[in-house]
């Protein structure tokens, strides 16, 4: 059932104040836009009219094809708590269509909404819970960020010793006016790194409330004088930020994943599932891990998963199974980050496992131990593969996996291509301080 209709949104707008709208959309490389009208122009843009210069937009379109139009999806109009109580902001997440009505293939909403109708025609609800990581810095004199922390908090530390304690309580709260429901945050590991947990919900909401939870924590981030930032790996010597992705299918409302009778009480769809996913990570790994950065993070000794394997007992391998069973049955996926675009990264995990279950594809024995103790050939002997090793190496994967492409869209994977392989190449031309310190007095 719809949460708001055009009614509804105009009602509340004249009741509440709300004099600006911003029509937001994400571009794909996971980067938030938005369009901001006034609330006179609010029946306009509930119509459908809303026009914006594609363009412009990195990765869209043509300059003699770039009229696009933004469609609302009434039921993620929400008031931003943070803005005045007169005059007060709201935002309305977009579809974008071209000027002919038909949806614009490089919108990357749209091609995870393909997914979740795919599932949908399977009988499939895909349902996602994220843990997204991320740093709170200090800022330069003129509020430019930096990499320094004063605090020295580990993980679950508490304050005085976790400095961002009340940033992070203050985010958790707006995002509890907003109508979120955050199940858990605290500190994380590293020193000023925190993480809040966002409660299941059906996977094109999920995408919205992370493009949604990483301007909030943003934006409260810096009420408090401090830069938060998504980066994989900010900091050499330290544990990365990743974006774990809790999974699971349900049929009528049930979660199928669950079989009181299987092994592990999974059922043979989560195996497949979880085969699906193994089979296209290599593939996959481009969307979930998209920066250079992103692979400074994917390197032994800080937690992050390098091998592709499972496991219901322990956090070394790729895929876990948490405990809980019953309607929480779940796949968690730990290599994302949260640089990914969510949009894009959950399409491709839904494909991956659904592909998977129509194919029926098993996955390889769990893994019971530690899979950072193996030795080169209990790896070899257990077929174990490893993700790709760098960014470079993600998108030759990706080139090879024509599944994962025509997930994405010709328009996407093309300009995908070229922007990320044209990030490579400039990242290759670079002199890092760590070659002038370890060569320059050595040559």
């Amino acid at each position: 059932m719809a949460k708001y209709t055009k009614e509804d949104i105009i009602r509340i707008v004249e009741e509440e104040d709300v004099e600006f709208i911003r029509l937001q959309f994400t571009d794909i490389f996971g980067t938030l836009k938005n369009v901001a009208i006034t609330s006179s122009q609010l029946k306009k843009a509930l119509d459908n009219r809303c026009m914006f210069d594609g363009s412009s937009i990195e990765g869209f379109v043509r300059i003699e094809e770039s009229d696009m139009y933004l469609y609302p999806d009434l039921d993620t109009f929400v008031i931003f708590p943070w803005r005045p109580q007169q005059g007060k902001v709201a935002r309305i997440i977009c579809d974008i269509y071209r000027y002919d009505g038909t949806p614009f293939t490089g919108d990357c909403r749209n091609v995870l909404e393909k997914q979740i109708k795919r599932a949908k025609d399977l009988g499939y609800t895909f349902q996602v819970g994220s843990e997204c990581e991320f740093f709170l810095f200090h800022q330069d004199e003129n509020g430019q960020p930096t990499t320094i922390s004063h605090e020295k908090g580990g993980y679950f530390d508490l304050g005085p010793v976790d400095l961002g304690e009340n940033a992070r309580r203050d985010m958790v709260l707006t995002l509890e006016d907003m109508d979120f429901e955050v199940e858990a945050s605290h500190h994380e590991v590293a020193p000023a790194q925190h993480e809040i947990d966002l409660k299941y919900t059906e996977a094109l909401e999920a995408a919205d409330n992370i493009m949604t939870f990483k301007l909030v924590v943003k934006t409260i981030a810096k009420r408090h004088g401090l830069f938060a930032s998504f980066m994989p790996k900010p900091k050499c010597g330290v544990s990365g930020s990743g974006m774990h992705v809790n999974m699971s299918l349900t049929h009528n409302g049930k979660n199928i994943f669950y079989d009181e009778n299987g092994n592990l009480e999974l059922s043979k769809e989560a195996y497949y599932f979880i085969g699906g996913i193994m089979k296209h990570m290599r593939g996959m790994a481009a969307f979930t891990n998209p920066l250079v950065n992103s692979y400074k993070r994917l390197v032994p000794g800080y937690e992050a998963p390098i091998y592709i394997a499972w496991s219901a007992t322990n956090r070394s391998p790729l895929i876990r199974i948490p405990t809980p069973r019953g309607e929480e049955t779940r796949v968690e996926l730990r290599c994302p980050d949260p640089a990914a675009n969510p949009y894009l990264m959950l399409a491709v995990c839904l494909a991956a496992g659904l592909d998977g279950i129509e194919n029926k594809i098993e996955p390889p024995k769990g893994i019971h131990g530690n899979v950072f103790e193996l030795t080169p050939e209990d790896k070899e002997k257990l077929k174990i593969d490893r993700l790709p090793e760098n960014l470079k190496e993600a998108l030759e994967d990706l080139e090879k996996d024509k599944y994962i492409q025509d997930v994405i869209g010709e328009h996407i994977c093309k300009k995908y291509f070229t922007a990320k392989y044209e990030e490579w190449n400039k990242y290759r031309e670079q002199i890092s301080k760590w070659e002038i310190d370890e060569y320059l007095y050595k040559i």
